[in-house]
């Protein structure tokens, strides 16, 4: 798929007889999958997405990221388990607006570390994982690193020069120094 589409979810099975699917979200932005509207399915990453019209949408009880959809055309379990696997995907440009200091997982990964002190490259950042602060996943030379994304340790970022400023705390960072 091409870089000008996010994937938000993916159909992880029909739901019921009557044409709904199960949805896992990928997003942070829960009114992807409960406000009616305009998104596109893509069967593999080399398929251009197609246009849907999601009719409505609900969370499942119980969890936080597993929805129930309902999209125009869908009206029966057959119909609904021919999309299992399928991505859902917006275009770049539905990119909601984040406030100060908030970033988009796709913009961290690839940016370049740097111990801010010392000037010293750290790594590139591979992933971003989830967890009580995000952490991010820094490898440099077959050596990884996991540093908090939080503004005490990462005081700088830089999406236009994909850079990223740290000040880790004694021993966090030692793997990446040598």
């Amino acid at each position: 798929m091409q870089d000008d589409w996010i994937v938000i979810g993916k159909v992880v099975a029909a739901h019921g007889i009557k044409g709904e699917v199960r949805v896992i979200s990928y997003s942070d932005f829960p009114e992807r999958f409960e406000v009616p509207g305009k998104r596109w399915l893509s069967a593999s990453d080399r398929d251009a997405p197609q246009p849907v019209e999601m009719l409505s949408g609900r969370c499942l009880p119980g969890k936080t990221n597993v929805y129930v959809l309902r999209l125009e055309g869908i009206g029966d379990r057959t119909a609904a388990d021919a999309l299992r696997n399928c991505s859902i995907v917006v275009p770049q440009s539905d990119r909601p607006h984040l406030e100060p200091d908030e970033y988009y997982v796709n913009d961290l990964i690839g940016c370049r570390v740097f111990h801010q002190l010392t000037g010293k490259y750290l790594g590139e950042v591979s992933d971003v994982i989830p967890a009580g602060n995000d952490l991010l996943e820094v490898k440099k030379e077959g050596k990884t690193a996991l540093i908090p994304f939080v503004e005490a340790i990462a005081p700088f970022v830089d999406l236009a020069q994909k850079r990223i400023e740290v000040v880790p705390p004694s021993g966090l960072v030692d793997e990446l120094l040598v």
